[in-house]
């Protein structure tokens, strides 16, 4: 049964007031607080109907009523509008992001301020190599058989590897290896990248020949294999005043998820661009989150999506306000990531 408007206006009441106040909602109250133009028997008897079909429950006898987990789906699927951020809010995030020195210190920057401006568990995935593209690949001479292979991608993730020549290089065939490497693939999408450098040994010429053999097999392993994802996290303090604990007695299980890298990439990670995801507890997968619920998005400069973040909390958060907070801060360091 659809719900009409005036029956999703004492919804909106009922979350509303119980993010706010943390107490079930009586119908005295939500009279009192709201302009539904009804009298208490008809905010009482749309109470009656919403608790029928499962979008609010009553904890114990006598008391008001909270939302359920599809009620606080409802609502956000209604969300008509999300509360518009302050220029207060705004002016932080860019005063906290504007700074950033590197890649490593906008994410911690970025999880920082989220954990900070929504009260909430913050993540932010590093840039996926997956996604990223070479910006330049360096060579330093570290001895006459070793080199360091530095790749630099488009958002700014560096990757560091040492590779041990067969045998000795002069310096000048260093500078050749340098020229070839990235005429052959900066700009190239990492995915792209295994028959470039397979061209590479091909092409290259007889003395160069054994230094690239050793040299593409190091570059495979850092732009194709070694994906592994990297996330940061901050404000796990803030879940001791979530109201977590009152679901679980425990909130050992909820910690024990946010220590798992792969529930934490599956939880941000897989954001569709210029959307903003909402599981809301039971919607997640992970048992030890079915007390919890996640807003998050995919972040990347211009439209190409390099990574997600967002934040985890109780199910009872200020959804318009989280929504508006992961929206802004994926935005700015967009553009950040953009202007590198």
């Amino acid at each position: 049964m659809g719900l009409d408007d005036r029956k999703l206006a004492v919804l909106r009441a009922i979350v509303e007031d119980y993010v706010s106040t943390q107490e079930p909602v009586g119908s005295k109250a939500l009279v009192e607080r709201h302009q539904l133009g009804v009298s208490p028997a008809t905010v009482r008897n749309d109470m009656a109907v919403l608790e029928e079909e499962g979008y609010i429950r009553q904890p114990h006898t006598s008391a008001g009523r909270v939302p359920t987990d599809r009620g606080y789906r409802l609502f956000v699927d209604r969300l008509s509008r999300v509360k518009p951020l302050s220029p207060a809010e705004r002016r932080a995030i860019e005063r906290f992001l504007v700074g950033a020195v590197d890649l490593d210190d906008v994410v911690h920057r970025t999880v920082r301020l989220l954990a900070q401006l929504t009260r909430q568990v913050a993540v932010v995935q590093y840039p996926s190599l997956a996604r990223s593209s070479v910006r330049h690949l360096e060579l330093v001479p570290i001895s006459t058989t070793r080199l360091m292979l530095v790749m630099i991608a488009d958002t700014g993730r560096v990757e560091q590897r040492l590779v041990e020549l067969p045998g000795p290089v002069p310096a000048d065939d260093v500078t050749d290896l340098r020229r070839l490497v990235n005429e052959k693939l900066a700009g190239a999408r990492l995915s792209d990248t295994p028959p470039l450098v397979q061209a590479l040994v091909e092409e290259a010429s007889p003395e160069l020949r054994p230094a690239m053999t050793t040299l593409s097999t190091v570059l495979l392993e850092t732009l194709v294999e070694r994906h592994e994802e990297r996330i940061a996290l901050a404000g796990t303090a803030n879940l001791t005043r979530g109201g977590l604990l009152d679901f679980q007695g425990s909130l050992r299980p909820i910690l024990e998820a946010l220590e798992e890298e792969v529930v934490l990439l599956k939880l941000i990670g897989e954001t569709e661009p210029s959307t903003t995801r909402v599981l809301i507890g039971d919607e997640n997968e992970f048992d030890n989150l079915r007390a919890a619920s996640v807003v998050s998005t995919g972040y990347g400069p211009g439209a190409t999506i390099v990574g997600g973040l967002g934040v985890l909390g109780p199910t009872r958060m200020d959804y318009p306000g989280n929504i508006a907070m992961v929206r802004a801060v994926a935005r700015y360091v967009g553009e950040l990531l953009a202007q590198n």
